[in-house]
């Protein structure tokens, strides 16, 4: 699947919030906590290809996502992303330590999750600020974004990690985030 996407950092989400539902957006998900653990070889093969694998927590839920690397885009970030559930997280961590993978980076946050039409909302909460990650069809993020009066200027192509080594979040703040290898540009995920 192609994911394409756009993220907006904002001071309050509930404005926002109140004004999509206004619009007609539907909740999907109310506010939950994630729990993201990126993997990659001792080697960071992954990273300097600009890829992800990801393992995410949602409650009693895990899921394994793979991020292709980012196609040139001067708005979006578009990239590959195929996401699997699994069934048993812990003896599917030992599988990826056998295969050679190590955690190297990891972050919580929170998430609310509304859609409107073929675009999902995320409402996220960081230890970077709070961020609202719009996923679909271009056209149509351009379309909702005209109306919460977002301009094109303030969308982010940056992943989490990016966002919170820039803030200088990574291993504080009232979220968890750290990394196990040093940071380099064009990690990876979201």
């Amino acid at each position: 699947m192609l994911e394409i996407e756009v993220k907006v950092k904002v001071a309050d989400l509930k404005p926002f919030r109140e004004k999509l539902l206004a619009l007609g957006a539907a909740l999907e998900k109310e506010r939950h906590r994630e729990e993201n653990t990126l993997y990659d070889f001792r080697t960071q093969d992954l990273r300097q290809k600009r890829q992800a694998l990801r393992l995410r927590t949602v409650r009693k839920k895990t899921f394994l996502t793979f991020k292709g690397t980012p196609q040139q885009s001067r708005r979006f970030k578009i990239r590959e992303e195929l996401e699997s559930e699994v069934k048993n997280a812990k003896h599917f961590r030992r599988i990826l330590k056998v295969l050679g993978f190590i955690p190297v980076f990891h972050y919580i946050k929170h998430r609310t999750v509304l859609k409107k039409g073929h675009v999902t909302i995320c409402l996220d909460e960081t230890a970077a600020g709070n961020f609202i990650e719009f996923e679909g069809e271009r056209e149509k993020i351009v379309r909702l974004s005209r109306l919460l009066k977002i301009s094109k200027k303030e969308w982010i192509k940056q992943d989490y990690i990016q966002i919170l080594i820039q803030a200088g979040k990574a291993g504080g703040g009232p979220y968890s985030s750290s990394f196990s290898t040093p940071p380099s540009p064009g990690n990876s995920s979201s």
